[in-house]
Order: C-alpha cells, then sequence, then structure tokens
C-alpha cells in the first residue's frame, strides 16, 4: 500500500468484491480469472493500457485479489489499484509474444504456488481479451483444476451504479454535450473530416471546466451520405459537403466511464425522408422512455421504441440500447443488458444504458441518441443536447 491513485474509497472497492464474491458462490467457483480491464479496474482501481497483452486479476473467495501481468506493467499497478505489493505479480518480458512460451503458464505457476492448483476457476471464455490460445495453455498447464466459464460474471456485479460512478457519468455527459456544441459549430462544407475529428478529440480530452476527458472506448464514429448507410465506419480527408447528412457516434470519457451520445447534422436542406425519419424517431424515443422506469423490463423499451417507429413508417431491425459504464477499447458497451424484444432483465434505478435508436436508411443515416439513467421515477437523460436532426445552411 501507498500513495495510489484511486478514484473510489476502499469501501466501495470491498462492496464490489463482496458482490463478485456472492456470484462466485453462487457458480460453484472457487476462483475467477478475471482478464476484461474493464473487470480489473472496477475490483481493483488498476488502470493502464496494457491490455494488449496478458494479464488478469485473480479473484477467490477469501484473500485480496491478485493482479497479474507483464512485469513492466507492475508499477502501474502499484500507482493505481488498491491492492498490497505482494499481490502485484508481473511475468517476465520473455513471455510477451513469443511462440515458444505463452504468458498462461506463468499463471498456471502462479494459481498453484497460491493453493488453486485443485480448484473450480472460472475464466471468461467469450471476452476480447483472452483467447484460444490462452485457455489451452491453462488447461495443459493445470491438470488438476476445472476450468468452466464465468463470462459476464463480473460485468452483472457493475449493473447498478455507485452514486460516485454516477457522478462520473455526469462529468463525462458534460463533455459530450461540449463536443456536441463544437461540432455544430464548426462544420461546413469545406471541413476536411479528420480535421474535424481532431477537434474532437482535443474537445473530448481537454474537458469542460475543471472536468478532464479521458480516451474513449470507441473511435469516433463520422460518416457522411452513402456511408452513413453504415453503423461503424470513421473518417477520411473527404470535405464535408453540402446536401449531405453525418452522424456524430462520440463519448465523453471522464476517468474511464463512457458517456456516449449521437447527433446527425445535415448540411443544406434536409430531403422529406430525413425530417420524416426524424420525426418517427422522437415519437419513438419518447415512448421508450416512458418505459424506462423500475421494475419493468428491457425489453418494454424496446417494444415501445418499435411499435412507435413502425406505426411512423420505418423499422429497426437491431437493438436499441445497451447498458454503460466503465470500459475500455474496443468497446463502450458493458456487455450485459439489452434492450431488445426478449431481455426481461428488470430495470433498477442506478443502470445506466446509451438508448440507441439510430436508423441506417438506404440513401443515409440517422442517429439521435440518449445516455440514460434508472431512477426512482423513470428516465433521466444525462445530457442536455438538444435531441433534434440539427441543419446548417
Amino acid at each position: 500500500m501507498g500513495d495510489q491513485k484511486l478514484n473510489f474509497s476502499r469501501s466501495e472497492f470491498d462492496e464490489r468484491i463482496a458482490k463478485t464474491r456472492k456470484a462466485m458462490e453462487a457458480a460453484n467457483l472457487d476462483l475467477i480469472i478475471v482478464s476484461d480491464p474493464s473487470n480489473m479496474a472496477w475490483l481493483t482501481g488498476y488502470d493502464g493500457w496494457s491490455f494488449y497483452v496478458h494479464q488478469a486479476v485473480l479473484l477467490s473467495p477469501e484473500s485480496e485479489p491478485i493482479w497479474w501481468g507483464r512485469g513492466m506493467d507492475a508499477k502501474g499497478a502499484m500507482r493505481t489499484a488498491f491492492l498490497a505489493h505482494d499481490n502485484i505479480v508481473g511475468y517476465e518480458d520473455t513471455y510477451v509474444q513469443n511462440p515458444d512460451k505463452h504468458p498462461m503458464e506463468d499463471l498456471s505457476k502462479l494459481i498453484v504456488a497460491r493453493g488453486w492448483g485443485r480448484s473450480r476457476v472460472g475464466v471468461e471464455l467469450d471476452n476480447y481479451y483472452f483467447s484460444a490460445a490462452a485457455y489451452l495453455s491453462l488447461v495443459k498447464n493445470l491438470p488438476e483444476t476445472t476450468i468452466s466459464d464465468s463470462t459476464g460474471l463480473v460485468n452483472w456485479q457493475r449493473a447498478v451504479k455507485s452514486p460516485t460512478e454516477i457522478d462520473y457519468m455526469r462529468n463525462a455527459a458534460r463533455i459530450v454535450e461540449n463536443v456536441h456544441s463544437m461540432i455544430l459549430e464548426r462544420a461546413e462544407p469545406g471541413v476536411r473530416k479528420n480535421d474535424l475529428v481532431a477537434d474532437i478529440y482535443h474537445a473530448a480530452i481537454t474537458g469542460v471546466d475543471d472536468i478532464w476527458g479521458g480516451y474513449p472506448a470507441i473511435v469516433p464514429l463520422t460518416p457522411s451520405g452513402m456511408d452513413a448507410t453504415a453503423a461503424h465506419l470513421t473518417w477520411d480527408d473527404a470535405p464535408l459537403k453540402t446536401g449531405e447528412g453525418t452522424f456524430f457516434e462520440i463519448a465523453g470519457v471522464y476517468k474511464q466511464y463512457q458517456c456516449p451520445q449521437s447527433r446527425t447534422l445535415y448540411l443544406g436542406k434536409p430531403p422529406q425522408k430525413f425530417l420524416d425519419a426524424e420525426k418517427a424517431v422522437l415519437e419513438a424515443v419518447e415512448a421508450g422512455l416512458e418505459q424506462a422506469k423500475p421494475g419493468n423490463f428491457c425489453e418494454d423499451v424496446a417494444n415501445a421504441f418499435n411499435a412507435t417507429l413502425n406505426r411512423l413508417g420505418f423499422e429497426k431491425d437491431s437493438r436499441c440500447g445497451y447498458s454503460i459504464g466503465v470500459s475500455y477499447p474496443p468497446d463502450w458497451g458493458e456487455r450485459t443488458m439489452s434492450f431488445r424484444r426478449g431481455d426481461k432483465t428488470v430495470l433498477q434505478p442506478g443502470m445506466i444504458f446509451h438508448f440507441m435508436p439510430a436508423l441506417w436508411l438506404d440513401d443515409g443515416g440517422l442517429e439521435i441518441t440518449e445516455p440514460i439513467l434508472i431512477t426512482e421515477n423513470g428516465a433521466e437523460c444525462l445530457c442536455n443536447t438538444p435531441r433534434k436532426l440539427f441543419v446548417k445552411d
């Protein structure tokens, strides 16, 4: 222990660990290997750009969590996690991207040394940061353990946000509001898209007043015209043009808490189809927000949204929202709840979602989205950005 830069109190970390241990007990697990950096941060405070190599937090029913990762990143764990230094374990650099040896060989030795060699171990099998080779190495080097899938076990414990987490999300919301205001001011015909994206990054990281900005888990998505018929294109050096719409799917970030919001800007006079789509989306959003209240299901939001959208002549065949909070690249979603038919997760106060009712049409795209907090009284939109299609002549 020392002068760690903790974003939360030790008591909050203790509460998170207790919740996770309860879920472990229900899953009949003696140990979990947590490789998702969002879950690692949530459990211990660890924050660093080291998720391109193998790393993990080990959590058992009793002892303090263990951070394990590349040796040169151990100092980062000492600076950002609450853990005692003897529970921060680094592996030697010869394990890094070496086809002849795998870091999980070292992790297996650590697991045996700490007395878990014959345990029931959960791993996040369906996760960006845990590879097939990692799994095979653990199976080979831990022959007396029972390895099972614990994907999502920690993620679900993050669903209801603490007051401090909600404060961080509100800070992130102030940042993304400011970025959208900047876009509306600076975007005009002839401005190169890459120059505008540079301005987006500058505004997002500069932040607002004394609220500084972090890096987004997804880069700015800013397609124009026919490119905006696709959901996840980024940018090039093409200039903005009159007669085209551009959607801006961006996030404000504070201490890695991600608050995404999208707006669409049309340069010139929008065609009637865009105006009809705007009207449909705005009415459907209101219908969905009315259902976003404690006790309802996630699917209630989606069903209300889609019923209104369909009545007004439009369809959306993908989900229209998902849970958000702390996150690292490549995704700002929590990979748990979604606003879609069949998701019967019960909404609770403290949950935060990106209500994402985007439409990708045959000649453009329209994104008017809201980050929302479920409160005792219903949905609270975290941002004050005007909810409309922006038009600029």
